[in-house]
């Protein structure tokens, strides 16, 4: 018996989303795409880890070199910043991880449905990680004119 990709339905309305399971004018979500997707996610948030470690690093040189107050502030908010998405990125890796278990759960037990309560999980860590891709180069811009000032 052939197996079935996963089908599942969505839109969204009024901010929040649902799940529906007519066909017409509904994207259709299929597993392999949410592994595909987490996948990539994981890898971009990866490169995000280094790049900070890589822009902390330059932190520290500018530390080394300014005694000036506000410079020194300037660095304090950028680490705390720095900290700050270094720990949303570590959630995040952590939904994935979760969502990744559970599809995993229902893939050994034959089961063609993933809990919709988990899909839209899955929809919401799509909105999340879109907005760390944008706060994320907001900061990347600030940090920089930063840089370009003081380096």
């Amino acid at each position: 018996m052939k197996k079935l990709p996963l089908r599942i339905y969505s839109e969204k309305v009024d901010n929040e989303i649902k799940l529906k399971f007519n066909i017409m004018n509904k994207e259709i979500i299929y597993n392999p795409d949410l592994h595909f997707e987490h996948d990539t996610w994981i890898k971009e948030i990866e490169f995000w880890e280094d790049e900070l470690k890589s822009y902390q690093n330059r932190l520290d040189e500018l530390v080394a070199r300014w005694t000036d107050n506000q410079v020194l502030g300037q660095i304090e908010k950028f680490q705390n910043k720095f900290l700050i998405h270094e720990k949303e990125m570590d959630s995040v890796k952590n939904q994935i991880a979760m969502h990744e278990t559970n599809m995993a759960d229902h893939y050994q037990q034959n089961a063609d449905v993933l809990n919709k309560n988990l899909v839209n999980k899955h929809l919401m860590i799509r909105d999340k990680m879109e907005t760390q891709r944008n706060m994320y180069q907001d900061l990347k811009k600030e940090f920089f004119r930063f840089m370009t000032r003081y380096m």
